[in-house]
């Protein structure tokens, strides 16, 4: 598939509005795929993903308009492009087409919009290492989609979760900026981090550190 050529999917509410209905793998089938890609480019990212899913997975738990097992599924799948190996940005576009292929069209979708907060295309962490087509159809595509809860469920458990578990948002984002460096994009991104933490303590009721074992100590280890 060429970047742009895919037709955007839609996402279908329920009659309850209580939950949304995804064409995404089962959770069997999702651990599958994460355990092949594991063997095809194995790395620190697919731990970071395991504990991205139970992150997304407890959050989801106390959501009412979120579904458990459909974040434990997302979370695994959001980093799956890795598995076409080592780079920077690119891993968003080939994730989609990976899972698009696969006709999960909703869980390709989570692979590029996870990096995203704001829907802009140039606000990745690290250097962009894929093609101006490619580029291009990133921030195509999110402009003509708008955000689902999922969404920025995902984004926020992106921004708590170390391959060791979960810290503190503040800690993970200074890693990230460590390892790619600090742009004009990172403090509006920072912003809206910390915005979707908010929003889904708003949503729950609680601080979300209070559902995620660990914080302080994987937050202040070494």
């Amino acid at each position: 598939m060429q970047p742009g050529s895919c037709q955007e999917s839609g996402i279908e509410l329920s009659p309850t509005h209580s939950s949304l209905t995804l064409r995404i793998p089962t959770i069997e089938h999702a651990e599958a795929i994460l355990g092949e890609a594991a063997a095809l480019n194995p790395g620190a990212w697919v731990a970071h993903s395991q504990q991205v899913a139970r992150a997304a997975r407890s959050l989801a738990e106390p959501h009412p308009a979120l579904n458990a097992d459909t974040a434990w599924v997302l979370g695994l799948l959001h980093d799956i492009g890795r598995r076409a190996g080592p780079s920077g940005m690119r891993h968003g576009v080939d994730g989609f087409r990976f899972l698009d292929q696969a006709g999960f069209p909703d869980a390709a979708r989570i692979c590029i919009t996870h990096s995203y907060p704001n829907k802009d295309a140039a606000e990745g962490s690290a250097e962009w290492d894929g093609t101006e087509e490619e580029f291009q159809f990133i921030q195509s595509y999110l402009d003509r989609i708008e955000y689902t809860d999922y969404d920025r469920l995902i984004q926020l458990c992106d921004s708590i979760c170390l391959p060791e578990g979960f810290c503190l948002m503040e800690k993970r984002l200074v890693d990230v900026v460590t390892r790619y460096g600090f742009n004009a994009y990172t403090l509006p991104k920072w912003r809206a981090f910390f915005e979707i933490k908010t929003r889904f303590e708003r949503a729950i009721g609680s601080s979300i550190y209070e559902l995620l074992p660990g914080v302080v100590e994987i937050t202040f280890q070494g």
